[in-house]
C-alpha cells in the first residue's frame, strides 16, 4: 500500500504543527484564564470564609432585661421569669423567649439562675416541695444554690448577674453556655 493511498488511513498523517507565535498566544490565553479563575475564586472564598470564622472573633451579647417589680417576689421563694434572648435574630418570634430561675434571698438580695441544665441544656424546672432544680432529660438535680446534687451535670447551673434599677428587678442576660 502507497502511503499516499486513501487505505492507509489517517495513522501516517502528522499534526499541524503550531508554529511559535501561535503556541505562545495560547500559553498567554490559558494563563490569563487560570489567574482570572483564581481570582475569582478567592473573591467568592472570602464571604464564605468570614462567615466561618466570624463566631470566633465575636464576644456575646449581654444585655439587661427587667423580669418585674421588687414588689413582684417573695422573700424566700423561687420564681421562674421570661425574657428575651439576646442572641436571638429579628424573625425569631415565639422562639426567641428564653427564662430564669429568680431567687429572692432577701429585701434586696437576688440570684437568677439559667432555665437550662449545664449538661446538655434541656430546660430544669423547680420542685418547691423537694426544694431542688430537676432536669427531666437525663437525670440531672441541682440544690437550691444552683450547684449539682446529681446526675450527669460537669457544674451548676448558671448564674445571671441580677441588679435593681427604678424599682424594677434586671438580669444581665447572655446565651447560656453548655458543655
Amino acid at each position: 500500500m502507497n502511503a499516499d493511498s486513501p487505505e492507509s488511513g489517517c495513522a501516517n498523517r502528522a499534526a499541524p504543527a503550531l508554529d511559535a507565535q501561535e503556541l505562545g498566544r495560547r500559553q498567554f490565553l490559558n494563563r490569563i484564564s487560570l489567574a482570572l479563575s483564581g481570582f475569582m475564586g478567592f473573591l467568592v472564598g472570602i464571604p464564605i470564609i468570614g462567615f466561618l470564622l466570624a463566631p470566633l472573633f465575636k464576644s456575646a451579647p449581654r444585655m439587661w432585661r427587667a423580669v418585674g417589680t421588687v414588689e413582684n417576689f417573695k422573700i424566700d421563694e423561687i420564681t421562674e421569669v421570661s425574657f428575651e434572648d439576646t442572641s436571638a435574630l429579628p424573625w425569631a418570634g415565639q422562639t426567641s423567649k428564653t427564662a430564669a430561675w429568680l431567687n429572692r434571698s432577701g429585701a434586696q438580695q437576688f440570684v437568677a439562675y439559667s432555665a437550662n441544665c449545664s449538661h446538655l441544656g434541656c430546660p430544669v424546672r423547680w420542685e418547691a416541695e423537694a426544694r431542688l432544680f430537676m432536669c427531666p432529660c437525663h437525670g440531672g438535680v441541682y440544690y437550691q444554690n444552683g450547684s449539682v446534687a446529681a446526675g450527669p451535670p460537669p457544674r451548676g447551673l448558671t448564674q445571671y448577674p441580677v441588679r435593681i434599677q427604678n424599682g424594677q428587678v434586671e438580669i444581665l442576660t447572655s446565651p447560656a453556655p453548655i458543655t
